[in-house]
């Protein structure tokens, strides 16, 4: 499944965060509580709107949403991150 077909960013939603279509589930609130240690399968039990293909799409569309992300290394700066 593509997160393309399973996330909706609407600014009247949630503020604009990003959510699984049709609910007010954000992808920010699955990624804590799978970094809280949470199961997908507790996830999927405790939110009872979305399913595990939900939980894989939010995953999904954070890691692209990094890849997309722009890095611009200020020079002189670098020793900040090699600390």
């Amino acid at each position: 499944m593509d997160w393309e077909d399973r996330i909706e960013v609407n600014p009247l939603v949630m503020l604009g965060k990003p959510v699984i279509k049709g609910t007010r589930i954000t992808v920010e609130l699955i990624l804590e509580r799978l970094q809280a240690g949470e199961t997908v399968e507790q996830i999927v039990s405790s939110l009872r709107n979305i399913d595990a293909n939900d939980v894989q799409v939010a995953i999904e569309y954070a890691l692209e949403s990094v890849r997309r992300e722009k890095v611009y290394v200020v020079p002189g700066e670098t020793q900040l991150c090699n600390s």
